[in-house]
């Protein structure tokens, strides 16, 4: 049976790993991908919301075309994506907004690739905060070979998350840098 203070950290290291993945997808790599705009906040109807709440999003391998289902909408979503810093102006033709992303520079690329090292830094950081709190709940355990058992079990699975932050962090960094 797993000790419960392990299974929280389980878990908690699993919502970490979870929160990593969602940043890894609004980084943009060679390819457009609907992620980089669907969380954009626009100024619609007297309050914000986000694309993906009143538009249709496809995409295709170089461009993402965003069609609202409210053409009324055009103007608001066209300054938001414009405002959002995507590196690429959106073209609106009256029925919806089309988004040309331009190849990625070696510049941008190393930008980037700096970025994905810091989000897996934050995330092992986040992984290392709530190692702490379940060693400290470890800690006040009067048997020292339940303690030790338990903290060789926390080490291991932090050892775990850690190789699956870094497998993240290197594939997001091949899907970057692949030309």
């Amino acid at each position: 049976m797993v000790d419960p203070r392990i299974a929280k950290f389980r878990s908690d290291a699993d919502s970490v790993l979870a929160h990593l993945k969602t940043e890894y997808s609004k980084l943009q790599t060679g390819r457009a991908n609907a992620a980089l705009v669907e969380h954009i906040m626009i100024d619609a109807y007297g309050q914000k919301q986000d694309l993906r709440s009143i538009a249709g999003i496809s995409v295709d391998q170089r461009s993402i075309v965003v069609q609202p289902w409210d053409r009324s909408v055009l103007g608001a979503i066209e300054k938001a994506i414009q405002l959002a810093d995507l590196g690429a102006s959106p073209i609106n033709d009256g029925v919806a907004i089309r988004i040309t992303l331009p190849s990625m520079t070696e510049e941008r690329r190393k930008h980037l690739q700096k970025v994905v090292h810091q989000l897996a830094e934050e995330a092992r950081v986040s992984l290392r905060k709530h190692r702490q709190v379940v060693h400290d709940a470890i800690k006040p355990e009067k048997d020292e070979d339940v303690k030790e058992t338990l903290n060789q079990e926390l080490q291991k699975g932090v050892d775990e998350y850690n190789g699956k932050i870094g497998e993240m962090a290197k594939k997001k960094e091949e899907e970057i840098m692949k030309v």
